[in-house]
């Protein structure tokens, strides 16, 4: 289901609001329920799609990762396990008339279980191991480009070493899952959790997607307008300032922010103008600016 569009599957559009989700998922499980579709196995393919869709849509934080990451990269996160922890779908099922007490064992296999508050991956007793987490440093400019980044742990006593592909356009809070890399269990293996942390950047600052930098001009160059050089993470790009701009302005810059995550295309960089405004005047200077200010300026 990784390449799968989780609002594709339910014949939704993003921004379905939450009563939307569950009448096209009861439609929809009532047309593929396996006790309707026996022996069918693209209905019941197509039921586990709707469920494992609905698991995600019908949960604010796990429907908020898929909506940041989008459908490739939300699986870095979540695995099966975590996708369907909590789902509980009793109360719309006994409402459409089917039961739930081996439904999903049979679709999803026996490891698959209903327990307090909701189904879950369980195995008679057997566990897994216990999921391993840390923090994953990677600098401002690493999260532009994307990189890899070695990465070493403790497990099981021994100490190892991999390789993780970091994406293009991870900010800080993401975290990225490397599977069977955790403490070993009876019921195999937990994950590797990475927490990201990306580092500032002393130009630029990064606003979701968006990049904002400062540049201050003089104020005979806000009120005639002129041309400055400023940086991007693609190098020097010159601009034009046109003339009578405030101070506080931003001129956006299309596409020449941060690359959205799991998407395509970028953000934009915003160039923030700022009016400087001198300490200090030569005799000169303040004889022009009272004789400016004496014609209304």
């Amino acid at each position: 289901m990784a390449a799968k569009d989780y609002y594709e599957v339910l014949g939704l559009k993003k921004g379905a609001t939450e009563e939307e989700l569950k009448k096209a998922y009861r439609k929809l499980a009532v047309k593929y329920h396996p006790d309707k579709n026996p022996g069918d196995k693209a209905a019941e393919e197509k039921f586990k799609e709707i469920n494992e869709a609905y698991a995600v849509l019908s949960d604010p934080k796990k429907r908020q990762q898929y909506d940041q990451f989008g459908s490739s990269d939300f699986h870095q996160h979540y695995s099966q396990e975590d996708i369907f922890r909590g789902f509980d779908v009793g109360d719309i099922f006994k409402d459409m008339g089917f039961g739930t007490d081996d439904i999903f064992s049979r679709i999803f296999g026996g490891g698959f279980r209903q327990g307090q508050g909701g189904f879950g991956f369980g195995g008679g007793g057997r566990q897994r191991g216990e999921d391993f987490s840390m923090e994953l440093a990677v600098s401002f400019h690493d999260a532009y480009t994307g990189c890899e980044k070695r990465v070493a742990f403790m497990r099981d006593g021994k100490r190892e070493e991999l390789s993780v592909k970091v994406p293009a356009g991870v900010e800080s809070g993401a975290r990225l899952r490397v599977a069977g890399k955790g403490g070993q269990g009876s019921g195999g293996p937990g994950d590797l959790f990475l927490n990201v942390k990306v580092g500032h950047d002393p130009l630029f600052a990064r606003e979701g997607d968006d990049l904002i930098v400062e540049r201050q001009i003089r104020f005979t160059e806000a009120a005639l307008g002129t041309s400055l050089d400023v940086p991007t993470l693609e190098g020097k790009k010159r601009i034009k300032v046109p003339a009578g701009i405030q101070a506080g302005t931003k001129i956006r810059l299309k596409g020449l922010g941060f690359p959205h995550l799991g998407k395509s295309g970028k953000g934009d960089l915003y160039v923030r103008v700022g009016v400087a405004v001198p300490e200090q005047l030569t005799a000169e200077q303040r004889k022009l600016l009272e004789e400016l200010g004496k014609k209304g300026l």
